[in-house]
């Protein structure tokens, strides 16, 4: 059985996008994550060591959203699942990345992406 962590709201300010200005400027992007871990050893064991410590991932989530700038939202949600999945505790992870400032010339609420991926 797998079971579902969720980690949401990461908010990243980051130089990402098609547009110059987007890279020089850079914008606020938030990650929304559902990781698919079994977590019954780390209940049976109380212990860390058993269980995806989720302050790291948040960390090398970051770390992987501010590093070299992409243009495309597709880009960049792939490398935050791939950084997800080196833990081997993390059977597959939905990956939603959140561009809520992109430049549309609209009145909008958001502009997200949804991936999901597994080690199969």
């Amino acid at each position: 059985m797998t079971d579902r962590l969720a980690l949401t709201g990461i908010e990243v300010f980051a130089h990402h996008g098609v547009f110059a200005f987007e890279k020089r400027d850079g914008q606020r992007f938030v990650v929304d994550l559902v990781l698919g871990v079994d977590t019954a050893p780390a209940a049976a064991g109380d212990d860390l060591k058993d269980a995806v410590d989720y302050g790291k991932v948040v960390a090398d989530v970051v770390e992987a959203v501010t590093s070299e700038p992409v243009d495309l939202i597709e880009t960049l949600a792939q490398r935050v699942a791939d950084v997800v999945l080196r833990d081997p505790r993390v059977e597959w992870v939905e990956t939603t990345l959140h561009k809520p400032d992109a430049p549309i010339d609209a009145t909008f609420a958001d502009v997200a992406l949804t991936i999901t991926r597994s080690r199969t």
